[in-house]
């Protein structure tokens, strides 16, 4: 279990996450939400796209309220899981953001609906709501301030650099990216734009060179 984990895995809950159907669900979760919108998003139409009976989802979910943020759990965990993975062995703070924004834009733009899903339907207005999906996020969050702490830590950010307000630059720059990159119709490749993003952040945060 790596430091940034913020799903459980003890109890019940931790059984049914572990059970094909429920990813199955979670899975057609994300296709019917990005289709259809949240609101319109019925639990049935989610269950004919699983391949499961209606009962079957109540099994596994509470409510669609409870598919969207344990979507969104699923989803970031897998999302942090393979950033970890791309950054492991990477000694170079620098490096370790530029290859987190080039996985960020790759997962998402690899897969189109869930990309919708999170850039809008995650957008609700309900403020229960929107607190659970902001508890999500903190995994995210903790892997980029380890980043920013490395880089300050080794010399090449700034030491005074106020990470808890770069974190916040550095993800809600990546967000408004592919939001832009979402609501254009993911016309051209995200991929494209990631050297350009991180070289833009790193002029923030990197330590002036000395004069010789």
């Amino acid at each position: 279990m790596n430091d940034y984990s913020f799903i459980s895995l003890k109890g019940e809950g931790y059984m049914k996450k572990n059970k094909p159907k429920y990813k199955q669900i979670i899975d057609a979760a994300v296709v019917v939400i990005a289709e259809y919108g949240y609101h319109q998003a019925q639990v049935s139409k989610i269950a004919k796209q699983a391949g499961v009976a209606d009962g079957t989802i109540y099994l596994y979910f509470k409510n669609k309220e409870d598919i969207l943020i344990s979507l969104f759990q699923e989803k970031m965990g897998e999302f942090v899981d393979k950033i970890e993975g791309e950054i492991k062995g990477v000694q170079n703070a620098s490096e370790k953001l530029s290859l987190l924004i080039k996985k960020h834009f790759e997962i998402l733009s690899s897969d189109p609906h869930l990309a919708i899903v999170t850039q809008l339907e995650l957008r609700q207005s309900n403020k229960e709501l929107r607190l659970k999906i902001n508890e999500v996020l903190k995994g995210y969050l903790a892997l980029i301030d380890s980043i920013l702490k490395e880089g300050m830590n080794n010399g090449e950010f700034k030491p005074n650099l106020n990470y808890k307000l770069a974190r916040q630059m550095i993800f809600g720059t990546l967000d408004e990216v592919i939001t832009t990159w979402v609501m254009n119709d993911q016309k051209y490749r995200l991929q494209d734009l990631s050297n350009d993003v991180h070289n833009l952040i790193l002029a923030g945060l990197a330590q002036a060179e000395k004069e010789s």
